[in-house]
């Protein structure tokens, strides 16, 4: 796709993934980059389940000056769990977003039982405990190496993301967040199937501050969650202010990232979310996240 939609300039794409990664994607950073590029977007914002994205990113920047390209650190299995050593690592390396777990928390480790999905890499089995992620105890009591890696993340002022978790372990984190000083909250997909947040919930947690992803890939085939449509309703429920737009993309078989976000934009407008609202979610929004 050689024409993206005019208003992908100054964009930020805050959720997508790339390859390096021991999952099959689309494109390499490199090519990610160069779509940004073509697009006249401001930045990527690059996401991995299984490694770190800080020092990737610090990379591109060197050859991308012009760009606004970061990661992070994803709270899995496969970077140590919730670990504070790991999270401390990440931020001192420049990491903009902390994700808690994804692909190893308890909801997705359910989610994907149920639909009896297993990931593998080259015909192998991921080396991968079975016993999902959660940052509570059997109490429901937030897990004091959580409690550790919101002070660094408070400390750091960057951000906080909810990853895969559960929607009322995302409920109990945004305000054990809060309580800890931390500004940027970011709650991950609320309409996607892996781990839905109810509209009340969404609307409770925007009224804190919270900032809700609304995804493309939650209107995809791969979950076909809510039509663009039903998505563009809970944008005007919850207001522009309070919502980024992402696509999620990156997997092989789904189209490019930048594609996915520009056809993301068109329908939306198609849907009766204004231009300026679309500015408001895919410019302003994440600017402000990032701090830039």
């Amino acid at each position: 796709m050689s024409a993206y939609h005019p208003l992908l300039k100054g964009a930020i794409e805050l959720h997508c993934h790339s390859h390096p990664s021991i999952f099959p994607r689309r494109q390499t950073d490199w090519e990610l980059i160069e779509d940004v590029k073509k697009a006249g977007m401001a930045g990527v914002v690059l996401k991995s389940h299984e490694s770190m994205t800080a020092d990737r990113a610090s990379l591109i920047r060197e050859k991308e000056p012009g760009l606004h390209v970061y990661g992070g650190l994803v709270c899995n299995h496969f970077t140590g769990g919730l670990s504070p050593a790991a999270v401390d690592a990440a931020i001192r390396l420049g990491a903009k977003i902390i994700w808690m777990p994804t692909f190893s928390s308890h909801q997705h480790q359910c989610h994907f039982a149920k639909k009896k999905t297993r990931f593998f890499n080259s015909g192998r089995p991921l080396v991968h405990p079975e016993e999902g992620l959660e940052i509570w105890d059997e109490q429901r009591r937030l897990l004091p190496r959580v409690r550790e890696i919101l002070r660094l993340i408070g400390e750091a002022g960057i951000i906080l993301a909810t990853g895969h978790l559960s929607a009322e372990e995302a409920e109990l984190l945004v305000d054990a967040a809060l309580e800890h000083g931390i500004e940027k909250i970011l709650v991950q997909h609320a309409d996607l199937g892996i781990a839905p947040v109810p509209m009340d919930m969404q609307r409770r947690l925007a009224a804190k501050g919270a900032i809700i992803e609304k995804c493309y890939l939650a209107c995809g085939e791969d979950f076909n969650d809510l039509s663009v449509q039903a998505m563009a309703d809970t944008i005007r429920e919850l207001g522009a202010a309070s919502c980024v737009l992402v696509t999620d993309y990156g997997q092989a078989h789904n189209i490019p990232v930048v594609q996915a976000l520009s056809e993301f934009v068109e329908k939306l407008l198609q849907c009766g979310i204004r231009e300026q609202e679309i500015e408001t979610m895919l410019v302003h929004n994440p600017r402000a996240l990032l701090g830039i």
